[in-house]
């Protein structure tokens, strides 16, 4: 008799020590839903421009994608605690600067500078997730749940991330959002990393092939980054559209939306039993429903329509994004775990640089609804990478299979 959905989650934290770490992953891991959204409202409200805030949150992004990987190999080499800890103050210190900046309205560059300081923040879902591996080795139905967890805990917090961050920026100071999600991430970093039973072992120098020169493990790369694009140029676009339409305040309620359908999608297909990963289906699902926000917002220019649209896009987002990461934990090398789902997060991360980029652009030089056909692109090319590598996959197996000719018998 199949489990029902909330059995595998409370099978899954009676694992002792799951929920303290659990508790501070998820304050540390609000704010990553909240420093986005405050860093385009706060710049755009102060100069006036979309295209500014996409680039200087693009550039913050792009600092993150080349310092992650390093960052995580010293994890996978010192420990979570002695790492993470020093980078996450780092990082708040790049949040106050940006804050501050901002607030005295500094020069441009300046606000590039600051935003790139908070380069240093953990990946505090690869941190999570490497506990979780660590402590299901040899459960791989368990580790299946928790990766589907993992991913519908992000979701929540891009869920309430934007509304939060909304809220204190509105209701309070431009720069509420940022001030408080520095706050947040440094109390949370400190409870998870103070759950010293459950971090995994320093491993010492390892000899084991670097991540991304594993087969398979580039193409899977690639579709990160794709698909990273599609979350900041979604972002992006959603704060123009709104705007347009003289509802600024509830952009992030409407972002909530998509969050909030991916956040119930993930949850449902963590309670299934684990089967062969399919990324190509998933993304296929995700190219078409993310043309929804774009049919809406061209076809009736309304806020309202374009919420439901959201909502039923975000229901690709989790399993597309569980599928990728239980197929990074298997093409990883042992020992060097933090720094593969560090290179995926980073591919993730120079999608969402690109996306809002590109994103802030295509809403100045078309419109906000026309933008929304940025991150319909964004997915059809990640499918295409997928697509495309499993075809080489397939063919490079057959000719494998093929015996050579000097094995052929003469006559």
């Amino acid at each position: 008799m199949p489990q029902p959905p909330t059995g595998a989650y409370r099978r899954l934290f009676a694992v002792p020590g799951t929920r303290a770490f659990t508790a501070g992953n998820l304050v540390a891991r609000l704010p990553m839903g909240m420093f986005g959204v405050s860093a385009v409202v706060m710049i755009a409200g102060s100069r006036g421009s979309y295209a500014l805030a996409g680039a200087v949150t693009a550039t913050g992004l792009a600092a993150t994608a080349v310092v992650g990987p390093w960052l995580a190999r010293l994890v996978d080499r010192h420990g979570q605690a002695r790492v993470a800890v020093p980078a996450t103050v780092a990082a708040v210190f790049g949040s106050l600067a940006l804050l501050l900046c901002v607030r005295y309205d500094a020069p441009g560059w300046t606000l590039f500078a600051a935003y790139a300081a908070t380069a240093t923040t953990p990946n505090i879902g690869g941190l999570s997730r490497a506990r979780w591996a660590h402590l299901l080795r040899d459960d791989p139905g368990a580790l299946h749940t928790a990766n589907a967890f993992e991913q519908a805990a992000d979701e929540l917090c891009f869920m309430l991330g934007p509304v939060l961050a909304s809220f204190l920026t509105g209701a309070f100071f431009p720069e509420a959002g940022t001030l408080a999600g520095a706050a947040l991430l440094l109390a949370g970093m400190l409870l998870f990393t103070a759950q010293r039973s459950t971090e995994p072992p320093p491993r010492a120098l390892t000899r084991a092939v670097s991540p991304i020169r594993t087969p398979g493990f580039p193409p899977l790369l690639a579709c990160f980054v794709a698909t990273g694009a599609v979350f900041g140029s979604m972002e992006v676009v959603t704060i123009a559209y709104a705007d347009a339409l003289g509802h600024r305040s509830a952009a992030g309620p409407v972002l909530a939306l998509q969050a909030a359908g991916s956040c119930a999608a993930g949850l449902l297909y963590g309670a299934r039993k684990p089967a062969t990963p399919r990324l190509t289906r998933c993304l296929g699902a995700m190219t078409v429903l993310m043309s929804l926000p774009l049919l809406a917002a061209r076809a009736t220019g309304s806020l309202w329509a374009l919420a439901p649209a959201l909502l039923a896009a975000g229901m690709a987002t989790a399993p597309t994004m569980v599928t990728a990461m239980t197929l990074v934990q298997r093409r990883t090398p042992e020992g060097r775990l933090n720094e593969g789902m560090s290179l995926v997060v980073t591919g993730l991360l120079i999608g969402i640089a690109c996306g809002s980029a590109v994103g802030g652009s295509a809403v100045e030089h078309l419109s906000p609804a026309a933008a929304y056909a940025v991150p319909v692109a964004a997915a059809a090319v990640a499918l295409l990478i997928d697509s495309a590598s499993g075809a080489l996959s397939s063919r490079r197996r057959a000719a494998a299979l093929q015996p050579s000719p000097q094995a052929r018998p003469s006559r």
